[in-house]
């Protein structure tokens, strides 16, 4: 008598527990995959938004043009250029008022521009300790499973005089497959997660040098026309 090992009839005739553990990890894998394609469309998105936005602004043109641009443009609403906007913003308002002190204005353009640099930082950290915690996890659930199915395997064979493999090896490997599904779910989603944390912090820095000096430059617009 020949025992079916394919896997659709090994997940079928699982414990309703290993099963359980399966789904969980086929959703946990199917929600990695949907934050990983999100989550790189998005870190696309704000790269090349900031790069565009850096190279204008670094070609020496005038900051008011370049505001303009900015709010009327759509996809201008993320990354660098909402820090930039955040902070011209910020000292378009009170350049107005002659009697606020220079230290001060800066003081406060820096402060809209830290307020901007924080949400845009939240957006691209925004899903990534679910990753993590699907990365880290998924291996023990499937363990869970794969000790499950085994205990399962060997009650089974308590009451038999004479135990042969083929009775052991149907059990073992729909347990074993839980294991699978573990690091399928958990490969990805690990990987993903260092890729995308490096590409946050290479940003985040990316926004503290462009604040620096952009505070700099706003100081240095101040000092002249007050003089």
């Amino acid at each position: 008598m020949t025992t079916n090992m394919s896997l659709i009839n090994l997940i079928l005739n699982a414990s309703i527990v290993v099963q359980l553990v399966m789904l969980s990890l086929l959703v946990a894998s199917v929600g990695s995959w949907s934050i990983i394609f999100t989550k790189q469309k998005l870190i696309k998105k704000i790269k090349i938004a900031s790069d565009k936005f850096e190279s204008n602004f670094w070609a020496g043109g005038d900051l008011n043009t370049l505001y303009q641009k900015s709010i009327k443009s759509d996809h201008d609403d993320l990354g660098m250029p909402s820090i930039f906007k955040a902070g011209f913003q910020t000292f378009t308002r009170l350049s107005t008022k002659s009697s606020i002190a220079k230290d001060k204005m800066v003081e406060e353009c820096s402060r809209a521009m830290r307020v901007a640099q924080m949400r845009e930082v939240d957006k691209l950290e925004q899903s990534l300790a679910t990753l993590a915690t699907i990365g880290s996890i998924s291996p023990y659930v499937g363990l869970f499973g794969t000790v499950i199915g085994i205990m399962n395997s060997f009650r089974a064979l308590a009451g038999v005089q004479s135990a042969t493999l083929a009775m052991v090896a149907p059990g073992i490997a729909e347990a074993l497959i839980a294991t699978a599904m573990g690091l399928f779910a958990a490969i990805p989603a690990v990987v993903a997660y260092n890729r995308f944390v490096d590409k946050v912090t290479r940003l985040e820095i990316r926004y503290d040098s462009f604040s620096e000096e952009f505070v700099s430059i706003l100081q240095r617009h101040e000092l002249y026309k007050r003089d």
